[in-house]
């Protein structure tokens, strides 16, 4: 059932949880998002929003077997993936964040990483990367340094209001990110 707009508005402020595997079980990619809209804040749901396309990209790239809806987001550990985001506040758009919350955030996401040591951090949305860890020039794709103990790549913004990236690029991006990190559904 779709949120009421009573219900989005209620939303605002609400965390949705990380989706992690279970203690010891390997984690291969940590997906993080910037912060979960107001869609993913009412449903607890991430990426939940009808129309982002992390879902189709994430099967379209091979990371799934099939295509997967946000309500099935807790079968993203048995493929050895998680989801996070930067900032845990719901916000009806990311350009409601301060830039403190998104250092803040990646402080909180380097304590993440150091604990459930993924093999790959995938952080989706360029622009609150650059902001989140004071790196003004990068680009999307594998970056030369490390995240702790994980091999960092950014990732496009899968939301709809992207249009720079269609979903066929989004999708081609994920697609490098599983090949490098030898994933397979």
């Amino acid at each position: 059932m779709r949120p009421t707009k009573a219900d989005l508005e209620a939303a605002r402020d609400r965390l949705v949880p990380d989706v992690l595997p279970a203690g010891g079980a390997p984690l291969r990619v940590l997906f993080s998002g910037i912060n979960p809209g107001l869609y993913s804040g009412a449903t607890g749901l991430h990426f939940a929003r009808p129309g982002n396309r992390f879902w189709p990209a994430l099967h379209r790239s091979g990371f799934t077997d099939r295509l997967l809806s946000p309500a099935e987001q807790d079968l993203l550990p048995s493929y050895g993936l998680g989801i996070t985001n930067l900032a845990h506040r719901t916000t009806a758009r990311a350009d409601e964040l301060t830039a403190e919350e998104l250092r803040e955030g990646g402080r909180r996401l380097r304590d993440l990483v150091d604990r459930h040591r993924p093999a790959y951090l995938a952080v989706a949305g360029v622009t609150a990367y650059r902001t989140a860890f004071g790196k003004p020039r990068t680009r999307i794709g594998p970056q030369d340094e490390t995240f702790g103990p994980a091999r960092l790549w950014v990732l496009p913004n899968p939301s709809g209001l992207n249009a720079s990236w269609p979903l066929d690029r989004i999708a081609a991006e994920f697609a490098r990110l599983r090949e490098s990190a030898g994933t397979d559904a």
